[in-house]
């Protein structure tokens, strides 16, 4: 049978709790599979799993009662091995890479912040911003709507604004709260967000980041601002001792990678 990773610790990571269930209907039994110093969270993995809410939030829910003894790297939902030994094997091989992670992950969380323009207020900032959009825009409306050209113009002038203004923005977001931040991990560019970004912040520094964001909101409030987390770093850890299945989510806004 296939093994379903959750996460790897520390082997000196304390247990968890006895009869913890993760993924699967019924819930697989979670346990430990130690190598050296390192330890994997795992059960056995069930036929035919789909990124369905329950086992999202199981998924979820290892990680957090993991996480709340010491720190994990977390394994993207739908991280699936042969079996144990390719799980151990993988663990001995990279031990070196997985403990280094470990102690820069320590003590630390994710934050994904995504942003977008409210299409209004944006508006009406390329307009107040641009001479020339302001001026073509009168002379349609004095003309009682201007030609299908000038009409055509208008429309390109405001789009290319609105995307330059996007990359301005993305990389304002980012400068704003890396400060606040250890690292940063910047998300792919075709998620319809001008800036999906994730940032590792120290758990006692998370008010001061979440200020940090709030101070953006009203700096920029022409954009939305939205905010997941605290969550397990995913979006800081490389690829582990599994290949996400083909079921796998990445990415979700429900705190599960």
């Amino acid at each position: 049978m296939s093994t379903y990773v959750y996460g790897i610790a520390a082997s000196s990571h304390p247990s968890l709790p006895e009869g913890m269930g993760g993924v699967g209907d019924p819930p697989r039994s979670v346990r430990i599979l130690r190598e050296g110093d390192l330890a994997a969270v795992v059960s056995d993995a069930p036929e035919g799993l789909r990124p369905k809410r329950k086992d999202l939030l199981a998924h979820q829910n290892v990680l957090s009662e993991a996480g709340a003894a010491g720190c994990v790297l977390p394994m993207r939902f739908g991280s699936v091995a042969p079996d144990d030994n390719a799980i151990t094997g993988v663990l001995a091989e990279r031990a070196e890479h997985y403990k280094e992670r470990l102690r820069a992950l320590d003590n630390r969380v994710e934050y994904n912040v995504k942003a977008n323009h409210v299409e209004e207020a944006v508006l009406h900032q390329v307009m107040a911003e641009s001479p020339d959009i302001r001026g073509l825009a009168e002379a349609n409306r004095q003309a009682g709507g201007g030609s299908y050209d000038d009409k055509i113009r208008l429309g390109e002038m405001v789009a290319a604004a609105v995307k330059a203004k996007e990359a301005d923005d993305g990389a304002a977001v980012q400068r704003a709260l890396e400060r606040a931040a250890d690292d940063m991990s910047v998300g792919p560019e075709s998620t319809g967000w001008l800036a999906n970004v994730s940032f590792l912040v120290d758990r006692e520094s998370t008010e001061s980041f979440l200020a940090a964001v709030e101070q953006v909101r009203k700096d920029m409030p022409h954009l939305e601002v939205r905010v997941n987390g605290p969550l397990p770093p995913y979006s800081f850890v490389e690829p582990g001792p599994a290949e996400p299945a083909g079921t796998a989510v990445s990415g979700t806004d429900t705190g599960v990678g």
